[in-house]
């Protein structure tokens, strides 16, 4: 049972981001994100270190991709401080992993939620806003 809810929430998510306008897709990644590691935190409070080494990698792997996907000569300043906030969350993200420290995990939880409530903040008008060919 355990394993279909899991398969059928990944296929909820996946065609969620399959129909989602760019700015739903980001939403979703950061969520996401934030779920992750916030299991991970749980994982070391219980000795699931496997588990917490999945869970960080795949979070170190979306905001991996997001760096990846910003815009440096549309996005400007943001795209900057975005990377290198991106960046700094990855590095404390590995220390944690390597130190089984929560309250590294914790820093990084309070940024990306942080990050989503801005693009959360962003009026629904801009959301699927198109670059000009």
């Amino acid at each position: 049972m355990r394993g279909s809810l899991k398969a059928y929430s990944k296929m909820s998510v996946d065609s969620q981001k399959a129909e989602a306008s760019p700015h739903k897709v980001v939403q979703l990644l950061l969520g996401g994100s934030i779920d992750k590691l916030i299991q991970a935190k749980l994982c070391i409070e219980t000795k699931q270190i496997s588990k917490k080494g999945e869970l960080t990698g795949r979070t170190v792997e979306i905001l991996t991709h997001l760096k990846a996907a910003l815009d440096f000569e549309k996005g400007g300043e943001i795209a900057d401080n975005l990377s290198a906030l991106y960046e700094y969350a990855i590095r404390r993200i590995t220390e944690a992993n390597a130190e089984n420290s929560g309250e590294k995990l914790d820093e990084v939880i309070d940024l990306l939620k942080t990050v989503k409530e801005g693009w959360d903040a962003i009026p629904a008008e801009h959301h699927q806003l198109k670059t000009p060919a």
